[in-house]
C-alpha cells in the first residue's frame, strides 16, 4: 500500500500559485467542515490525523519539533513549564488567534494530537496531549499540557 511521507509533502510543483494556501482555507477545513461537520465536534477524527501528522514528522527532540512548529507557521510555541513528568508548551499566533470568543470552547485539538504523536516518538513512549488554553475561550495564547 502507497503511503505518502513528511518529505512527499514537501514537494510542491505548483509554479503560479506556489506553496501557500489561505489561513481562511484551513480554517473552513477544521472548524466548519471537522469541527461542525463530523460526530463530537470531529475530536476522534483529529486526534487521529493529528498523531499520525506528528509521528510522521521528522524531529529528533522537542527543540525540532517547537522550531518546525514555527516554520509550518502552526503556530510560535515556548515552554511555560517543564519537569520530569509535564510540559507545558504555550503556542502565541495561534490559527485561531481572531476568531469569535466562544467561551469553554477548545478548538485547537489537532494541534495537541501532533505534539502527541511527535512526543511520543520522540520519547519512544505514549504520552499525553490536553488542550488546556485557546484563544477562542478568551485566552491569551493556547496552551498544552504534555505528560510523559
Amino acid at each position: 500500500m502507497l503511503q505518502y511521507t513528511f518529505e512527499d509533502m514537501k514537494r510542491m510543483e505548483r509554479a503560479q500559485l506556489g506553496n501557500m494556501v489561505p489561513l481562511e482555507l484551513f480554517r473552513t477545513i477544521r472548524l466548519i467542515g471537522l469541527n461542525q461537520g463530523l460526530p463530537m465536534e470531529g475530536k476522534a477524527t483529529t486526534l487521529t490525523i493529528g498523531r499520525k501528522i506528528g509521528e510522521s514528522l521528522p524531529v529528533q527532540n522537542l527543540d525540532e519539533l517547537l522550531q518546525l512548529f514555527e516554520e509550518l507557521k502552526i503556530g510560535i510555541p515556548r515552554i511555560v513549564y517543564k519537569d520530569n513528568h509535564k510540559i507545558n508548551i504555550a503556542v502565541d499566533d495561534c490559527f485561531c488567534k481572531g476568531l469569535p470568543v466562544m467561551e469553554e470552547k477548545m478548538v485547537c485539538d489537532l494541534k495537541g494530537a501532533i505534539l502527541e504523536g511527535a512526543m511520543s516518538k520522540i520519547m519512544g513512549r505514549k504520552t499525553t496531549v490536553r488542550e488546556i488554553k485557546c484563544n477562542v475561550s478568551g485566552h491569551e495564547h493556547c496552551e498544552y499540557e504534555i505528560r510523559i
